[in-house]
């Protein structure tokens, strides 16, 4: 599925749900569901800058794509990051750095969110794409 077609996916998941009461509860919920990072990766090195909650981010590459784990000690903050992961996980570091990440402002996510769980969010998509860059200068130099 491409990037594209997740975000499609999670506005329409999204859309689905009437008021804000379950769309929180809906993130909560993926926040449960995502697999719990390998406590090898639970570092300081991992960890998120610019997020209130500690959010540690690990991405492992095979096969030309990345793949992120993540874990944190937010409820809400750990469903967010699941969402990222939902839509950007699986993607070569090309379409990662390419992606428009329009889901955030169309759910109206952004506008919901406190003034520091929106610039953690934030936070949390400029530190994958900081990734895919890295990833994607080091395949050119191969």
């Amino acid at each position: 599925m491409t990037i594209k077609e997740q975000q499609d996916e999670i506005i329409a998941d999204f859309d689905f749900l009437g008021n804000w009461d379950d769309k929180y509860e809906y993130i909560i919920q993926l926040g449960k569901e995502l697999p719990l990072i390998d406590a090898q990766y639970k570092k300081d090195e991992n960890l998120i800058k610019g997020c209130q909650s500690r959010v540690w981010l690990h991405v492992d590459y095979r096969e030309g794509k990345l793949f992120f784990t993540a874990e944190s000690d937010a409820v809400i903050t750990k469903g967010l990051i699941s969402l990222l992961i939902k839509v950007l996980s699986d993607h070569t570091p090309k379409e990662i750095t390419d992606a428009q990440i329009t889901f955030i402002d169309t759910i109206g996510l952004s506008s919901h969110l406190s003034p520091t769980r929106s610039n953690g969010l934030l936070s949390m998509v400029k530190q994958i794409k900081m990734y895919a860059v890295a990833y994607q200068s080091k395949s050119l130099q191969s």
